[in-house]
């Protein structure tokens, strides 16, 4: 028996099986997703400290017009936020999928398992040691950070006869990621120039980004959630278990080692561009799973379009609940993950 014919029976070890949708209705569903989408991007251009009609934002797309204020506004200012945060909310909604795939831990994301938070120190020792001040300069850093710092929750986690459980790696993680805050904390706090390069970057926020931003970052994040979309069929294969998985031919070491090397590749473009945002990656996937069931084919590109919706619906909030200000998307997005992570650690029973 292929190991194709097994997978529609794919099933969460963390979760009871539910109804899902069809194959039909889950591509009408992705579509009514995507259609989602391009009202929030919508929503992005038009709504802040000052909010436009939908005509100014059409025309600063399409027939720009600089005299006019509004257009301006769209145009310089809030067409390269909104381009960033779809991309950034749509790569972390993938990787928390992937993660959480390939630990079979219904709490993995990128930020729970210290890669952002590598990421994140990589980038402010790069700034405070060698001035570098721009996302095409130290997101080679942040790619080294996230390396490094998820090999190190991997060697914690591993450490002791049992080898890794995906509950041992989830401490892990919480352990890796409260140093490596803590480190980066301390840089900002004893090097001024350093914090006001980074203070909001660090926060996570996609405000006074350009689109030379997304254009030196989009390959990475695109070769790196294409990449993991393909990994699908892959990860329903892990979901049935390490046995399960070698006797149906896989070399589950190298096929976790390859989703792991995409889903930092695509964590250290979103932190060099947005800094680190946390929880989207985690609650993204168990909306997706909510919708469509196990399989991981699915999963994924509901991740995507749901990443999106969310990164971008957290900015709008956060530019509207303490106008003329605005608080960074990564504090509104822990604002409402914190408590979703509470109640999913209530609820979920972390299997191994």
């Amino acid at each position: 028996m292929s190991a194709s014919s097994l997978t529609p029976s794919v099933s969460s070890p963390a979760a009871p099986q539910r109804r899902t949708l069809g194959r039909p209705t889950k591509l009408a569903g992705l579509i009514i997703l995507l259609a989602l989408c391009a009202v929030a991007l919508l929503m992005s251009l038009r709504f802040g400290s000052l909010n436009i009609s939908t005509a100014d934002a059409w025309n600063a797309i399409f027939n720009y017009d600089p005299n006019v204020y509004e257009q301006t506004v769209v145009r310089k200012l809030r067409v390269p936020r909104t381009l960033i945060a779809l991309a950034v909310g749509g790569a972390l909604g993938v990787a928390g999928a992937v993660m959480q795939g390939v630990t079979r831990n219904p709490l993995a994301e990128p930020s729970i398992l210290g890669i952002s938070q590598g990421a994140s120190l990589a980038v402010a020792i790069a700034v405070t040691y060698l001035g570098l001040t721009s996302p095409s300069e130290f997101v080679w850093f942040a790619f080294a950070g996230a390396l490094l710092a998820s090999l190190l929750v991997f060697a914690v986690g591993s450490a002791g006869q049992d080898g890794a459980s995906p509950v041992k790696l989830a401490l892990a993680g919480v352990v890796v990621t409260a140093l490596l805050s803590a480190w980066t904390s301390t840089l900002l706090l004893l090097n001024r120039d350093t914090l006001d390069t980074v203070r909001f970057w660090v926060a996570g926020s996609v405000t006074g980004r350009d689109l030379n931003v997304l254009k030196f970052v989009s390959p990475f994040m695109a070769l790196g959630v294409v990449a993991c979309i393909f990994l699908g069929h892959q990860l329903n294969v892990l979901a049935m278990g390490e046995d399960n998985a070698r006797s149906l031919g896989m070399n589950t070491s190298r096929t976790r080692l390859m989703a792991s090397f995409f889903v930092i590749i695509i964590t250290g473009a979103a932190v060099a561009a947005a800094g680190p945002i946390g929880f989207v990656g985690l609650a993204v996937p168990h909306f997706a799973k909510a919708l469509v069931g196990a399989d991981f084919r699915w999963i994924l590109p509901y991740s995507f379009g749901l990443g999106v919706i969310l990164l971008l619906g957290a900015d709008i909030v956060g530019r509207l609940i303490v106008r003329p200000g605005e608080l960074p998307v990564g504090i509104v997005t822990a604002l409402v993950g914190a408590p979703f992570l509470v109640y999913l650690a209530r609820t979920i029973r972390v299997s191994n």
